[in-house]
């Protein structure tokens, strides 16, 4: 059976931190690195100069100068923003710096291929995992109340293993001509049961593009079977529709589903737009809508009863077409529980969506979402056509 890629298995004897927003996760990050005695793989999509990518480059060059084998994989895309200076920097400094896909004319539709995930390991002691980039937006040292809403969960145990083979794969592999061209499986992977609950439990999950979508697979798997409570948090709204009839029936069966969407604190208004789309059908379900208020809600978190899944995918098809991505799953219950809380919290700093208030919406916010809805349904038919 061709499958692309290996299947992950749970491990357990694992301990997972969650670590909510940039001025909690960066400095462990940073202390994680200053304390390497081997080597660091870092694996990140949005790299750009400011104070926080100055930080980390200062942290990777010390780690080198102490003998540390450091490698550095950025999308190409996704790092245009950081400067030649600090690229010069890092690899005068004997860091490994590879680019996943630089841009090129000639690529055309291919350039939409994208590295997303977002992982630091340093020694095989622990690890990071979460939906950051290396900006300013994410952390600031000098602006530490400024940043944008989002979380890394902090890894040790044997799971490690897994991460540093699934950065091992995507290292070698990125430096193909072709990057793109995986053979498409047979049939889809079979996944490992989740256990049911339990302390130190965890696993790899990841996506590459079309080849291989475990991310996806197991999300399904959970919705389908909730008996509680989903949770969700995205923030870049356009779910798959194999996705969206899932929260529809589970809400029908008495689930209580949540959403944690973003408000008009967005990078992407037209993205926003063309998920708001899908509201009516989901709030008449009973799902319940909640758009973050205080900044960019840029977390990608979904909690189904006692499973949880986060990192870097933002569950919509547009991700899923084109990109890389990696989220850890655990059933670990004091991360479950800290995440339930972190998702209490921003319930109550959100603006909840009825349909009462839909049906109020301005003339203007019709017309966003009526013309951002069509352009997103013609290029994902585009997009498919051309697979």
């Amino acid at each position: 059976m061709n499958i692309a890629g290996p299947v992950f298995p749970w491990r357990d004897g694992n301990r997972f931190r969650l670590l909510v927003d940039g001025p909690q996760f960066f400095p462990s990050m940073l202390e994680a690195i200053g304390k390497a005695e081997y080597w660091v793989d870092l694996e990140f999509y949005l790299v750009e100069d400011g104070r926080c990518a100055e930080s980390m480059v200062d942290a990777l060059i010390a780690a080198a100068g102490r003998g540390v084998r450091v490698r550095c994989l950025f999308d190409g895309f996704g790092s245009l923003k950081l400067g030649q200076a600090r690229r010069e920097r890092l690899t005068n400094a004997n860091v490994a710096l590879r680019l996943y896909n630089p841009l090129a004319i000639n690529l055309r539709f291919r350039n939409l291929h994208r590295d997303h995930r977002k992982i630091l390991l340093v020694d095989g002691c622990v690890g990071f995992v979460g939906g950051a980039g290396i900006t300013d937006e994410f952390w600031n040292p000098d602006k530490p109340d400024e940043h944008w809403h989002e979380v890394m969960v902090q890894m040790e145990g044997p799971l490690l293993q897994d991460w540093k083979a699934l950065f091992d794969a995507q290292w070698v592999y990125c430096r193909r001509r072709h990057i793109w061209q995986l053979p498409l499986p047979i049939k889809t992977p079979k996944l490992p049961v989740s256990p049911s609950g339990g302390p130190g439990m965890g696993r790899v999950a990841y996506s590459a593009a079309r080849q291989h979508r475990d991310v996806l697979h197991n999300l399904l798997r959970h919705l389908h079977h909730a008996k509680q409570r989903i949770y969700l948090a995205t923030p870049y709204f356009l779910p798959t529709g194999k996705v969206r009839r899932a929260l529809i029936r589970a809400a029908h069966r008495g689930i209580e589903v949540r959403l944690l969407l973003t408000s008009q604190n967005t990078d992407n208004p037209p993205v926003r737009y063309a998920g708001q789309r899908f509201y009516p059908r989901l709030l008449r379900a009973g799902v319940r809508i909640h758009e973050y208020l205080p900044d960019f809600l840029h977390l990608k978190m979904v909690v189904v009863d006692d499973w949880m899944s986060v990192g870097s995918c933002n569950f919509d098809h547009w991700n899923l077409l084109w990109n890389l991505e990696a989220n850890l799953e655990t059933t670990d219950p004091p991360v479950i529980a800290a995440a339930l809380a972190t998702f209490e919290r921003d319930f109550a700093l959100s603006h909840e969506v009825t349909l009462e208030k839909w049906h109020a919406r301005p003339l203007l916010s019709r017309i966003h979402q009526r013309l951002w809805g069509l352009l997103d349904r013609l290029l994902m038919s585009l997009f498919n056509q051309r697979q």
